[in-house]
C-alpha cells in the first residue's frame, strides 16, 4: 500500500522539464503588443463580465482590489518562443468573478482597453487556472506588460493572458479572438506547439 505524508508534493520537475518544446528560457520580459498601448487608469479602470443572455457584472479597481488576493508563482509560455520560469503575480482568481453567474456557456471571449479580445473555454478560466493579476514581482503592473490589469492563463500561450482587461464574456460557441481570426490557433497549448491552425 502506498502512503504519502501530508503535505507531500513529489519531486520537484527540473527546468529542462518545465520548458514546453520549441521553447528557450530567457531573463527578460519582452514586450509585444499588436497595437499602441493604452494608458488606463486606475479611476476610469472597471472589469464586467457579461452573460450569454447579456445579463452584466461590473468591478471597479476597488471593488477588485477588496476582493481576497493571491500571489501566483509561475512559468509563462510566448508563442515567439520564449519561456519565464517562476514569474511572481499577485491578482484575483477568476473564480471571484464567476461564482455567482448562471450560465450554459462553454467559451469565453475577453476584451481589453484599445479593441484587442482573447477566446478560451470557460473552463481553462475556473478551478484556480487563471487570475485577472495587477502586480509584477512586487510592484504594480506597468502598461507595458497590460496594467494596471491582466488577464493571466499560464498555462497558455501568453497571447492568451489579454492585456488591459476590461471584460469577460461568457459564449455558447467558440469565437476567435484577434490573432485567432487571423490564424493563430484557436487554443494555444504550448506543450502541444499549438501555435497557428494548422498546428
Amino acid at each position: 500500500m502506498n502512503s504519502l505524508s501530508p503535505g507531500f508534493r513529489g519531486r520537484r520537475r527540473s527546468l529542462a522539464e518545465r520548458l514546453p518544446p520549441g521553447q528557450y528560457p530567457t531573463e527578460s520580459f519582452p514586450v509585444l503588443s499588436a497595437g499602441p498601448t493604452p494608458r488606463v487608469s486606475t479611476e476610469d479602470w472597471a472589469f464586467t463580465v457579461t452573460t450569454e443572455r447579456g445579463d452584466t457584472r461590473t468591478w471597479t479597481w476597488e471593488q477588485m482590489t477588496a476582493l481576497p488576493q493571491q500571489g501566483i508563482v509561475q512559468d509563462i509560455h510566448c508563442v515567439t518562443r520564449w519561456s519565464k520560469f517562476d514569474t511572481r503575480w499577485r491578482g484575483v482568481p477568476l473564480d471571484a468573478f464567476l461564482e455567482d453567474v448562471a450560465t450554459d456557456a462553454g467559451f469565453a471571449v475577453v476584451s481589453s482597453y484599445g479593441g484587442y479580445t482573447s477566446n478560451m473555454p470557460l473552463e481553462d478560466l475556473l478551478d484556480g487556472r487563471a487570475w485577472i493579476v495587477h502586480s509584477y514581482e512586487g510592484y504594480p503592473l506597468s502598461p507595458e506588460h497590460g496594467g494596471p490589469a491582466r488577464l493571466l492563463v499560464p498555462h497558455l500561450y501568453l497571447w492568451k493572458s489579454a492585456k488591459w482587461v476590461r471584460g469577460l464574456r461568457l459564449a455558447i460557441e467558440d469565437e476567435p479572438g484577434f490573432w485567432e481570426s487571423i490564424g493563430y490557433h484557436s487554443y494555444g497549448d504550448p506543450w502541444r506547439e499549438q501555435r497557428t491552425w494548422g498546428d
